[in-house]
């Protein structure tokens, strides 16, 4: 760790041991919450696909940890992992995925197709979280109470999250907020006209917008030199002018690293930036979908990148953590997993009277809020 005299040479020496812990618990919770997906799915409670982000688990998290908890988020299907760095209670996951009538949907859509929009003002708490995490309705992990993220969950038309998180970028700047936009993207839908539509635009306005481009091989079964002939996908930014980075998207520590940087860059006025993660989709595009069209030497050489043991031998070598400790970590996130979509289950189905509310403006009846939680590595509010 650098001293605090010391300007650290890369972001990630800055961290403590906690936040190093922290990012580790993230990854770990998010694997734990899908995991715990697949038993409901075979169960059949889980309504419509279900969609792993096995293998990109620590690009998701290091993105998004390097945001502040008042930033917005766009996650797409394959960031489970932005989601839990970003607070939110894996209660409000399952119920989505579920369809229940307590989801942030009201049961009307599925899987992380959620939206928070924070009023900034603050709001109740919703509820009790689980034994030894902070539950808090009106923050995100380790902020003060009233700060939220926003979020906005995947748009089936993919690519126009770009254009979307944009708006959102320069509308919080033009209400004076200093938010910055994270946006995740796959290889396929790089190559819709909505993509290069808003990195133009992000770029020309100089909107604080960062695109993470993700590179795992496939767009459902098309490969990815199929999509492009490039061969770095974070060249997708290069005739737009702005900076453009690829990174190892298995290595925790290298993500974080770029992504501080371009996040820095944006808050201080920099504008947009694109970073091109190179990962892996360790599953077909959903459950149904037994990827036979990979090959296995593939799937064989990707496994030995895992994030998570990577991130374990991390903690291990910076000693932030003991063998037993990351044990632990691994127990703390499974079992919490397991009792929120216990919970959950429980929660009833939409009630068939209830179809036609929240169809027109001034009904509140779909309240597109979340509740958030803290990690039990975040530091305590004042």
């Amino acid at each position: 760790m650098a001293t605090t005299s010391e300007k650290p040479a890369r972001p990630s020496e800055a961290l403590s041991s906690n936040q190093f812990k922290e990012m580790y618990y993230f990854a770990r919770l998010a694997r734990a919450i899908e995991e715990r997906l697949v038993i409901l799915f075979r169960q059949s409670q889980v309504i419509g696909g279900l969609y792993r982000s096995l293998g990109q688990e620590g690009e998701s998290v290091a993105t998004a940890y390097a945001l502040e908890r008042t930033d917005a988020v766009l996650p797409l299907i394959r960031n489970m992992g932005a989601l839990t760095t970003m607070g939110v209670r894996p209660r409000e996951i399952f119920r989505q995925y579920m369809a229940k009538a307590t989801s942030n949907t009201r049961g009307r859509d599925l899987n992380i197709h959620i939206v928070h929009l924070p009023d900034w003002a603050g709001a109740a708490d919703r509820g009790t979280g689980a034994p030894g995490l902070r539950n808090d309705r009106t923050g995100a992990p380790g902020q003060p109470n009233g700060s939220q993220p926003v979020i906005v969950g995947p748009i089936s038309m993919l690519g126009d999250s770009i254009p979307v998180a944009a708006g959102i970028a320069m509308g919080a700047r033009m209400r004076g907020r200093n938010l910055v936009a994270m946006a995740w993207i796959g290889d396929g839908a790089t190559s819709t006209g909505a993509f290069h539509e808003g990195i133009n635009f992000a770029a020309v306005q100089k909107i604080p917008l960062i695109i993470v481009a993700e590179d795992n091989k496939y767009a459902y079964s098309t490969p990815i030199a199929k999509q492009m002939a490039i061969e770095r996908i974070d060249e997708r930014a290069a005739s737009y002018g702005i900076p453009h980075q690829l990174v190892d998207g298995n290595d925790m520590l290298a993500v974080y690293d770029v992504a501080k940087g371009f996040v820095d860059r944006a808050r201080s006025g920099g504008g947009a930036s694109l970073i091109g993660v190179d990962t892996m989709r360790m599953q077909g595009h959903a459950q149904h979908d037994d990827a036979r069209y990979v090959p296995k030497t593939m799937i064989d050489e990707w496994e030995q990148k895992d994030p998570l043991p990577r991130f374990r031998k991390v903690l291990l070598d910076r000693g932030a953590a003991t063998e037993k400790g990351i044990d632990d970590i691994d127990t703390l996130a499974k079992d919490y997993a397991a009792m929120e979509a216990d919970l959950a289950v429980k929660d009833p189905m939409p009630d068939p009277a209830t179809i036609t509310r929240g169809v027109y403006a001034g009904d509140d009846f779909a309240e597109p809020k979340l509740e958030f939680v803290r990690s039990p590595f975040a530091p305590r509010p004042d």
